[in-house]
């Protein structure tokens, strides 16, 4: 663990987060890297420990990269943290999660159609995770409409654990935690919330998630940027959109007709998109004992997939998806379809494995 907090460290300061993830990746291992760079690192060492000790102190878990409770979905992006600090209980491979964001500027329509879709994600999925940034606007917005209607909900923030920006969510925050959602940063204690620290957590957002929602932005925000991000990971990608004079809602219009965002209006476009399954008709099925005979009558699409799972072993959607080359949607309609006929099982982290 210490090896990685160094990592984590390096790849802040000094060498970039692309670098030493690359490095990982070739290395294997946090002390392959370190051993790599053949240098001394007696300081970061030293604050590593700290770090270790203060977590213990404040009850912050540290979750590596080669963690089994790191996410699962991040832990593939080309610049994912080496380590995450993370409060509460949230479950953050959790089978459906997906994340929402947009203006700091939202106004009462923008409310008004979270906290609808919210709810009825509620009885369509209640086993969902929403992510947000614990920011002013939408962010909270989307972080109270969950713990409202008891969904977990998980914060992602530009700063160390031991402060909270800004601080008029402290109580949210700690609802957050105290329920079976938490507060989750890659930044050591200590560390104060600077401009581009957002922009950064705004991968993590992205990353964590199987669908990124942008509900209200401007022509210009860091919503919008996390869109970016979340089509440069092949997450799916979805808007609300808002009235054509609306300054709140001009960023989102303009994804939408652009083709960078699919338009949505409720939870079960969420789920239509997804094509994730209602949990009540999961469950049915399950209990109904549907016939599932391995390898029955797959379509080549879902030979594709079983290919995959057979050179690869288990293996989390999105990484399915970019080397199978089929669309999310499509992959999640026929997983759910292997899945039934008893050819995959899914674990923890929408990883799929082989049966």
């Amino acid at each position: 663990m210490i090896s990685h907090l160094i990592l984590s460290q390096l790849a802040l300061e000094q060498y970039g987060l692309s670098i030493i993830k690359t490095l990982y990746d070739e290395e294997g291992s946090a002390e392959g890297v370190l051993k790599k760079l053949g240098k001394s690192f007696t300081n970061e060492e030293q604050r590593a420990k700290e770090e270790m000790a203060w977590c213990e102190q404040n009850n912050v878990r540290i979750l590596t990269i080669s963690d089994a409770d790191y996410p699962n979905r991040l832990r593939h992006c080309n610049d994912a943290p080496m380590v995450l600090f993370a409060r509460g209980k949230a479950d953050l491979n959790a089978p459906h999660i997906i994340s929402i964001v947009g203006t700091r500027k939202s106004t009462l329509y923008g409310h008004d159609c979270i906290n609808k879709i919210v709810k009825d994600l509620t009885c369509l999925c209640p086993d969902i995770v929403i992510v947000s940034g614990l920011a002013y606007g939408i962010d909270i917005c989307a972080h109270r409409a969950a713990l409202s209607n008891g969904l977990s909900t998980v914060g992602v923030v530009a700063h160390g654990q031991d402060t909270l920006y800004p601080s008029v969510h402290r109580n949210d925050a700690n609802k957050m935690c105290l329920g079976n959602g938490g507060v989750v940063t890659e930044f050591f204690h200590g560390t104060r919330s600077l401009a581009p620290y957002f922009l950064q957590r705004n991968r993590i957002i992205a990353g964590m998630s199987d669908a990124v929602i942008v509900a209200e932005s401007a022509v210009h925000g860091g919503g919008l940027y996390t869109a970016r991000l979340a089509q440069d990971y092949h997450r799916e990608v979805f808007a609300i959109p808002g009235p054509i004079n609306a300054p709140a809602s001009e960023g989102t219009n303009n994804l939408i007709r652009d083709n960078k965002a699919t338009l949505i209006t409720s939870a079960q476009d969420i789920l239509n998109l997804m094509q994730w399954q209602p949990t009540a008709d999961i469950s049915k099925a399950r209990k109904q004992g549907i016939e599932r005979q391995m390898f029955l009558n797959l379509t080549p699409d879902e030979q594709k997939i079983i290919d995959c799972l057979k050179q690869s072993g288990d293996m989390q959607t999105n990484i399915i998806a970019m080397q199978t080359d089929l669309p999310i949607g499509t992959l999640n309609a026929l997983l759910f379809s292997l899945e039934m006929k008893g050819a995959v099982k899914q674990l923890s982290g929408n990883t799929y494995h082989l049966l």
